[in-house]
């Protein structure tokens, strides 16, 4: 898999490789799919499946605790 934000969370170092922590919705396109996941630090993720592979194209910021 790979990422145009990186290779690894750049706030918590989870691998961008690595399976998502948690997948919030999936959806099909007629390249491939979209994929929001959130990640281990709670970092929001948009990943794109085509033929490829899978990679993060945007990441935001770590939810705040208590959130």
């Amino acid at each position: 898999m790979s990422s145009t934000t990186g290779v690894a969370c750049p706030h918590c170092g989870w691998p961008d490789g690595a399976e998502p922590f948690q997948v919030l919705s999936a959806h099909h396109t007629a390249a491939g799919g979209t994929l929001w996941t959130r990640c281990a630090c709670g970092s929001l993720q948009a990943r794109v499946v085509d033929g490829h592979g899978t990679r993060v194209v945007s990441r935001g910021r770590p939810t705040p605790a208590g959130c």
